[in-house]
């Protein structure tokens, strides 16, 4: 499989990753998983991302699911893998084992706890000396999550200093001035332009993509929705884009609720028939009855305004 660069873009799918009904690894369900996304035409896969349940997996279970997925798109998307880990020592097992097993490059975030711009910075340059040279790393940037905060000018710094550094996942929030900012600058500068996708459940992609966003890299369950965005988009149609991303916005907010919107998303999966069962692995919460209701009457008005 060819490896990441710069030039990526589109919509790279997070992954969700099937359990059974008990909590076991759904090996058949992830085959149908990659196939649904596939069938809708995205453009690259993320495996390992924090709605795809990494931090409940061990580091076997972690391995055989990247395994599978590569094995089921045989090289027709790259795949990207979530390596992020407390230590470097992990991180950097993951990453030489997916690398060799075909994945297209490796996303990163930060240690929660790191202090200043050099304290970034020095974490970052430890993270690509301990990588093989060859791996391409995309930075993710979720200070939500991690609590590290990356200022535009030391992102800059890091794109100068490791030429592995080929994308930025933006999920900063407020983050539609950063990413501007981030455009902006490079191109007064003349620095090397690094791929943008974004995340945040993609609530805010009509207005990233006209910000320089190249794509998003989140998941939804309706993936295609966010591939025809972006190609309306890219194609010239900016309201048409819009116009479509409306019609899904009430599920998008709803699989975006804090604590509850895996559950959403994987609920959605199931009753498209992508996955086999909709739990969660221990602990995570399910949906109730009336969750289910409300999603499906935001379903049953989605599915009549597209017809309308």
């Amino acid at each position: 499989m060819a490896r990441l660069t710069e030039s990526a873009r589109g919509v790279f799918v997070i992954a969700a990753t099937p359990f059974t009904d008990d909590g076991a690894l759904d090996l058949t369900s992830v085959d149908r998983l990659v196939d649904f996304y596939l069938s809708h035409r995205v453009h690259g896969l993320t495996l390992l991302g924090i709605m795809g349940e990494a931090q409940k997996l061990t580091a076997d279970e972690s391995l055989v699911v990247v395994r599978r997925v590569l094995a089921r798109t045989r090289g027709r998307v790259p795949v990207v893998v979530g390596v992020s880990s407390a230590g470097l020592a992990p991180l950097t097992a993951l990453a030489d084992a997916v690398m060799q097993a075909g994945a297209a490059g490796v996303m990163v975030a930060p240690a929660p706890g790191l202090r200043g711009d050099d304290g970034l910075f020095s974490y970052m340059e430890s993270v690509f000396a301990a990588l093989d040279p060859a791996t391409p790393v995309v930075y993710q940037d979720y200070p939500q999550s991690t609590g590290v905060y990356l200022p535009v000018p030391l992102f800059h710094r890091m794109v100068d200093a490791f030429p592995r550094l080929v994308m930025l996942k933006h999920e900063d929030a407020p983050g539609l001035a950063k990413l501007s900012r981030v455009r902006r600058e490079a191109e007064r500068d003349g620095r090397r332009r690094v791929s943008v996708l974004v995340g945040n459940g993609a609530l805010y992609l009509p207005q990233e993509l006209a910000r320089g966003a190249d794509g998003a890299m989140t998941g939804f369950a309706y993936p295609e929705m966010l591939v025809e965005v972006y190609e309306r988009f890219t194609a010239g149609g900016a309201d048409a884009a819009e116009d479509l991303f409306d019609a899904y916005l009430p599920l998008l907010r709803m699989e975006h609720q804090p604590g509850a919107g895996l559950a959403v998303r994987k609920w959605l999966l199931h009753r498209r028939g992508a996955i086999a069962s909709p739990a969660l692995r221990a602990p995570g919460a399910g949906l109730t009855a009336e969750d289910q209701r409300e999603i499906e009457r935001l379903v049953g008005r989605l599915e009549r305004r597209l017809k309308g």
